[in-house]
């Protein structure tokens, strides 16, 4: 493995894993934390020095996972391009990793970077909020807008773009789109909306084929049903965070599963969440 590339929050990065790289560290990680879970109890000297050496091979795997995760952190930050110190924002999505870290299940199949992700963004986008003082609702809605033109640089976001992308009418689209102006307005000073540049920072967001195809079949739904399907979060956090009941998001969450699995795209997003 190459070198350390920078530091983040703290963190010496390390370069990015491929999927096979990341899973390969999973068995030594779940051994490493059946491991100090048994060291609580064992007693005899060769068994508890036995666990010791796989305790800490576990602990230098997830050294290795987080600290070539710390990309993501640094993205999302980029991403967000408010003018404010980014040691805090880096801190916060820093604080997101390690907590994607110490709640990650391999057995689950999920990758790391993808269920982490949400971890970082979370963080992140709570940190900005603060900074900014508005409230979280303002924020998820300038996100949502912020990722849609992401998609389209260079383009003015139109009421009906954003009504056909998240599948909402277009009151509520314009709506959106005025949170997210005021929200950017904060960010950049007072500039008009086609003035605001988005960044272009590399992620490992999926193809634009893969999002279109979902986001037809899950309409307003679309972010919940990535965040658990795709990234592994569970639907009790997702719910919390959209202030539903966990029956409610999850009834929600078999219609899209359904829909997806009725559409014409399922063979092939099959295909493609397997390579991952």
């Amino acid at each position: 493995m190459n070198g350390a590339r920078g530091r983040v929050g703290g963190l010496a990065m390390l370069p990015p894993l491929s999927p096979a790289a990341e899973r390969q560290l999973y068995p030594t990680i779940v051994a490493g934390r059946e491991a100090a879970a048994r060291l609580t109890t064992e007693t005899d000297p060769a068994a508890r020095a036995r666990l010791l050496r796989q305790w800490r091979a576990g602990q230098d795997a997830e050294s290795i996972l987080l600290r070539a995760t710390c990309g993501l952190v640094r993205a999302r930050v980029v991403e967000r391009g408010f003018r404010f110190g980014q040691d805090e924002l880096e801190a916060a999505g820093v604080e997101g990793l390690a907590h994607a870290l110490a709640r990650f299940d391999p057995s689950r199949g999920h990758r790391f970077a993808t269920y982490a992700n949400y971890w970082i963004t979370k963080m992140v986008l709570e940190a900005v909020r603060e900074q900014l003082g508005v409230t979280d609702q303002a924020m998820r809605l300038a996100s949502r807008v912020a990722r849609l033109q992401r998609q389209h640089p260079g383009r003015d976001l139109t009421v009906a773009d954003v009504a056909a992308a998240l599948g909402v009418d277009r009151e509520r689209a314009s709506e959106v789109l005025r949170v997210a102006h005021d929200v950017w307005a904060r960010r950049r000073g007072s500039v008009p909306l086609a003035d605001v540049a988005i960044e272009r920072t590399p992620t490992p967001d999926p193809p634009e084929w893969v999002i279109a195809a979902l986001r037809e079949s899950c309409g307003e739904d679309f972010e919940a049903f990535w965040s658990h399907t795709v990234a592994g979060v569970p639907i009790a956090e997702l719910a919390r965070a959209r202030g539903l009941t966990r029956q409610g998001l999850a009834k929600r969450l078999a219609r899209c599963r359904e829909r997806v699995l009725a559409s014409a795209h399922t063979d092939r997003l099959a295909a493609w969440l397997d390579a991952q």
